[in-house]
């Protein structure tokens, strides 16, 4: 892979590239391209550096469309790399970087589907998710690699009912609940009874019906109230977000639409976020964000919205 398309300096750079290249580039933006390339000649040569990656992420359009007409099978960071894999000559890595690569079940960009699951329990997936079963003779486990489920868990007093996503394990106590594992943060909400949550760390928590928690990179976070309709919003061709920071919005967001959506600043990523979208029209809620916070829009090459902070 391409060590250029990670530096620091060249994604500033690209920034930058991307900005001069909006037809609302303003003069002020202009003057402060020129001091940004003044201030330091490893300025100038991101920018060299940026343009040519620019030009070699053009002529992969082609090849990553390819790539991107199976991305029922991509995560949101495998996508990135593969961007950067096909631009540094590494397709084949991408392709085998895929998580859920072999999922039993998949579901393609907003695409639901309802399984029925061998021992009567059933899960609705949601939009661009894959999860596997496992059952024997002693347990019943699901593997969910990305995306969301709705679990309605028939009993069997023999075989208890797992859920592994993202280093962490749900167990159902009976029940119906909603899990979502997105940009590596694992969320779950029950409906009905009690679930008992477990992460890498060991930390266990019992969860009981109307309350939700997260984890991630091992650790449990403190449960807090849930609104089911809001958190089951997505059965219904609905996302609802409550101040909800803007870059996990534009995670959120990528799971219902071609293409990728990268945010150009991290300086923006806080900003809270309240709206209710139709997962159907993603692009007007890309616009309505861009119109109500006033960050810009820029699709680049057809398949690539980039999202970056306002003059």
């Amino acid at each position: 892979m391409s060590e250029d398309a990670t530096d620091p300096i060249v994604m500033e750079a690209l920034e930058w590239f991307v900005r001069m290249r909006d037809d609302k580039v303003t003069a002020a933006d202009r003057q402060a391209f020129e001091a940004w390339l003044a201030a330091d000649d490893a300025h100038a040569a991101a920018w060299k550096h940026a343009a040519a990656l620019w030009d070699r992420f053009d002529i992969m359009q082609p090849e990553f469309d390819r790539l991107r007409r199976g991305r029922s099978l991509l995560s949101r960071r495998n996508v990135m790399l593969g961007a950067l894999a096909l631009i540094g000559g590494s397709g084949s890595f991408y392709a085998l970087s895929q998580p859920g690569l072999f999922a039993e079940y998949t579901t393609d960009i907003g695409e639901r589907r309802t399984i029925r699951l061998q021992d009567g329990s059933s899960v609705e997936l949601g939009s661009y998710s894959a999860l596997s079963t496992f059952f024997t003779e002693s347990e019943r486990r699901i593997e969910l690699y990305r995306g969301e489920g709705f679990f309605d868990v028939s009993p069997d007093p023999a075989r208890a009912f797992f859920v592994h996503a993202g280093g962490g394990t749900t167990r159902a106590l009976g029940t119906k609940f909603d899990l979502k594992f997105v940009d590596d943060i694992v969320t779950v909400a029950v409906n009905e009874h009690a679930v008992q949550v477990q992460t890498g760390d060991l930390s266990t928590l019992r969860l009981e019906a109307g309350w939700q928690v997260s984890y991630g990179g091992g650790r449990l976070g403190q449960p807090t109230k849930a609104s089911l309709d809001t958190v089951e919003a997505w059965r219904s061709d609905r996302i609802i977000f409550q101040d909800v920071p803007l870059r996990r919005v534009l995670a959120e967001l990528e799971r219902y639409r071609r293409g990728r959506i990268i945010l150009m600043s991290e300086s923006i990523g806080d900003i809270p976020v309240t709206a209710i979208f139709e997962t159907k029209h993603t692009e007007s809620a890309l616009q309505t964000i861009a119109d109500t916070l006033g960050v810009r829009l820029l699709n680049a090459a057809n398949y690539v919205t980039l999202v970056y902070r306002p003059a």
